[in-house]
């Protein structure tokens, strides 16, 4: 086993795809690039090897899946195969030699930011991408919990959705070593997502942008009905559709949960013309050092002025359309998208 199995996002760049996981890479290539990431480090895909050596699960699964790899092509068995396999991973703990060096970088965070036990997100950094089927953990606190919520990201390499993308790809299933990235969590005003390209028309002169008060994972899972912005890249003239927002997703005492939007705040934009133009700014500086169309996650700190409050805590190629840009679709794209309920 390699003797490296952690990093400092500031170590990271994106062709360590391989070595951390996309998410982690990714967020390594942006904290190179002077681009706001909240600090962290990156649990390595040796990390999961490492665990799975160690404790014994890695045995026990394999043995499990080849007793009963002939049936996973039917989807009641995935969901069991995933329920046996998550149970195995998560029965065993860290072992105590990794829980020593997870806590040493965990406390090492803690001092960087001048906080004692502060709140992290533990997120899932697959190499394979696969978008919405691994898990993340919002709001964790303290080395052990860490430890813990790490664990738990590893067995979700394991959820049914996960074992039936890799039966459908014909890849191995109990070949899944995923990497994790463990960040800082930001005190959330709001949160959303941005799009250097217009998804369903594949419209690359605009940028659209969609946020909700509080953290982002209520506008990435779809759960609310975000406000939505249509940036034009050369004029930066847009057009914005402002939604009743009545929830969104707030710090827990451990965790997330879901909270009323307070009246006041229901109609208006949870972003200002400033705080848009600059999550559009940095999103093109992105797209520019990638040389693609970027899909990025942002949230703007409730405590600080911009730009300092704009952080960055994902970033990855966008999915569109590669149909011709037809400008009357465009605007009946864009009719739809301003005027839904």
């Amino acid at each position: 086993m390699a003797s490296r199995w952690i990093y400092w996002f500031e170590e990271l760049c994106s062709e360590q795809n391989d070595t951390v996981g996309k998410k982690c890479a990714n967020l390594g290539e942006l904290t190179r690039l002077g681009i706001r990431v909240p600090p962290g480090f990156a649990i390595s895909v040796e990390g999961y090897i490492r665990f799975m050596e160690l404790s014994g699960a890695g045995e026990e699964i394999r043995k499990y899946i080849k007793d009963n790899v002939e049936r996973m092509q039917n989807v009641d068995k995935q969901i069991e195969a995933s329920q046996t396999i998550r149970r195995i991973i998560e029965s065993k703990g860290m072992p105590e030699e990794m829980t020593t060096e997870v806590d040493h970088y965990y406390t090492e965070l803690c001092s960087r930011v001048g906080m004692d036990h502060i709140p992290v997100a533990v997120r899932s950094s697959g190499a394979v991408s696969m978008p919405g089927q691994m898990d993340s953990f919002l709001n964790i606190l303290g080395s052990d919990e860490v430890c813990n919520h790490i664990v738990r990201v590893w067995g979700s390499a394991f959820t049914a959705r996960a074992i039936a993308f890799r039966v459908k790809k014909g890849m191995k299933i109990e070949e899944s070593p995923i990497g994790v990235a463990v960040l800082k969590m930001v005190n959330a005003k709001s949160a959303g997502v941005v799009l250097t390209v217009v998804p369903t028309t594949g419209d690359t002169s605009k940028v659209a942008v969609e946020g909700n008060w509080g953290l982002g994972e209520g506008v990435v899972s779809g759960e609310v009905n975000p406000d939505n912005f249509l940036v034009d890249k050369e004029t930066l003239m847009f057009d914005s559709a402002v939604n009743k927002k009545t929830r969104m997703v707030v710090y827990g005492e451990a965790g997330t949960t879901i909270a009323d939007v307070p009246e006041e705040l229901q109609n208006q934009p949870c972003i200002t013309r400033e705080e848009l133009l600059e999550i559009v700014h940095t999103s093109l500086k992105v797209e520019k050092h990638f040389n693609t169309p970027q899909d990025m996650e942002w949230v703007l700190d409730h405590e600080l002025p911009l730009p300092n409050s704009l952080f960055w805590v994902q970033a990855r190629p966008a999915k569109h359309t590669n149909k011709k840009y037809d400008r009357a679709e465009h605007i009946a794209n864009l009719m739809t998208r301003l005027f839904k309920s």
